[in-house]
């Protein structure tokens, strides 16, 4: 069992001085999903309880078009990865409002192309990605003593950085910078592992007897996110539910039992967002602004949206998805029960990319269908947020989902949640057949084995509800009063640093 992150500070003379966050991606520089959000929003909070902290990430080509003011450093040095040697050199800008430092580290070969992971458009990875998140890693070690760094924390972030802990426990282990330095890990999504031929130990410059299975070796490859879960001091998930879900063979994509020996130092910490970024009484993304005390503002939002995306004005369920387009999110139980679907007066909006089976489902009924469905296949925030404000119902019938974001922003916006019961929405949505709508904890529907009759099942029982307006009202009401900030998950994550520092 994984634990619970309940602690308190009993000794106020504990105090974290330096934390270094590692990700790589981090917003507004580079994003291609929640992880770019969560490492800005983590560092911005963990700063405003006092926390100093930095941010270290790749310079991609794509951070030159966020607008944001980018200084180069005096600091360059060299690495070796494999045989040869490789020049990084350091910038540096601050998150957007805060003073926080974000060191991007560049190397020309290595980022500067258009894509994250992956050729442009396609699901097609990189054939250097080992290459490049070896670079990453060395060199992010390599930047803390150039800035003169004691960090009591080494903050890592999913399978792009799991060979820190590795080196830091290994060739770096005697550095008199990093000799107090304690590792977390978080894991965001256990399905992206990082997993590469063992010619990738040339690239790490590791000890070939690592290349075992206690600890990188994993079915004859070399896995990065496993080398992190092996050698960090404490792993974190994105919630307490799928905390205990990776433990298991069904969710722990085959290192449930390597999880499972690390169990007592396995805690979930849920997501929270950011209510300066997504709320509808200050978005100015939305058509007009509203609260739930006056829902005016939201009905204004709903005939924008059908005027923007070409739909009948009518007063009728808009339903909507704004997801990646991968098998995790449920769209095979989607795609199953469409066209029984389209047969009840709804709308059907869709935002995302990915995979081309379901772009291909999607735009092929928003051709057919054009005044039930709305097909938009793209990265597109502004239209992320007027969805948010404008649909009735989010559908998330996820798979697995470790945390989600979008649930969140859904309740925010009075649009009521649709989910499967798993990971963080397991946590976070609670079925109307559970719990009283009067006292205001009911602010959904959900439904827990995957199978896509009981995802039409339901779905039906929210349109039979939905037709009590008044009730609806209430429901909508209760999302909109819950609060999921920040602030309470970065005191979480103090305390677990302050609980391992203190060992």
């Amino acid at each position: 069992m994984s634990q619970k992150c309940e602690f308190k500070n009993n000794n106020e003379d504990i105090i974290i001085v330096n934390v270094v966050y590692l990700s790589s991606e981090v917003l507004p520089f580079a994003k291609s999903g929640g992880l770019a959000d969560i490492s800005s929003v983590i560092p911005k909070n963990l700063n405003k309880l006092g926390v100093n902290i930095i941010v270290i990430m790749p310079f991609y080509t794509i951070v030159k078009e966020c607008n944001c003011p980018i200084e180069k450093t005096d600091i360059t040095y060299r690495v070796i990865i494999g045989d040869e040697v490789k020049t990084c050199c350091v910038y540096r800008s601050f998150l957007p409002g805060t003073d926080v430092p974000v060191y991007l580290l560049h190397n020309e070969q290595y980022f500067g192309r258009n894509g994250l992971y992956n050729y442009p458009g396609t699901m097609r990875n990189y054939e250097d990605n080992c290459e490049r998140f070896v670079f990453f890693s060395k060199t992010a070690i390599e930047l803390i003593p150039r800035l003169k760094l004691h960090p009591d924390i080494i903050h890592c972030n999913d399978w792009q950085t799991g060979l820190v802990p590795v080196y830091l426990k290994t060739l770096y282990k005697n550095n008199e910078y990093l000799k107090k330095t304690r590792m977390v890990m978080t894991i965001h999504n256990l399905a992206y592992q990082g997993l590469f031929s063992p010619d990738c130990m040339k690239y790490a410059g590791l000890d070939w007897n690592l290349f075992h299975w206690n600890y990188l070796e994993f079915y004859g490859m070399l896995n990065f996110l496993k080398a992190g879960i092996v050698f960090s001091d404490i792993i974190t998930t994105v919630s307490e539910t799928y905390a205990e879900e990776i433990q298991t063979p069904e969710y722990g994509e085959g290192l449930d039992g390597v999880l499972r020996t690390r169990a007592k130092d396995i805690y979930g910490i849920l997501n929270g967002i950011d209510y300066s970024l997504w709320n509808p009484e200050n978005d100015a993304f939305i058509a007009a602004n509203y609260t739930e005390e006056n829902l005016t503002g939201k009905q204004v939002c709903k005939k924008a949206l059908q005027r923007k995306l070409e739909l009948p004005e009518k007063d009728v369920s808009v339903i909507a998805m704004i997801t990646r387009l991968t098998d995790q999110k449920g769209l095979d139980l989607v795609m199953k029960i469409f066209k029984n679907l389209l047969k009840f007066d709804i709308q059907f909006v869709l935002l995302g990319t990915g995979e081309i089976v379901y772009q291909d489902f999607f735009k092929h009924y928003a051709k057919i269908v054009p005044e039930k469905v709305s097909s938009n296949i793209s990265f597109n925030e502004p239209l992320a947020h007027q969805i948010e404000a404008g649909a009735d119902i989010f559908l998330m019938p996820s798979r697995y989902e470790p945390c989600g974001l979008n649930q969140l922003y859904s309740l925010k916006y009075g649009t009521v949640p649709i989910v499967r019961h798993t990971g963080g929405l397991a946590d976070t949505i609670f079925d109307i057949r559970h719990e009283k709508i009067h006292k205001e904890k009911a602010n959904g529907f959900s439904f827990k084995e995957y199978n896509a009759d009981l995802l039409y099942a339901t779905i039906i029982r929210a349109f039979d509800f939905y037709k009590n307006r008044s009730e609806w009202t209430k429901l909508m009401r209760n999302g909109m009063k819950q609060n999921w900030p920040w602030e309470k998950s970065a005191k979480k994550y103090i305390s677990l640093y302050e609980s391992i520092t203190k060992n």
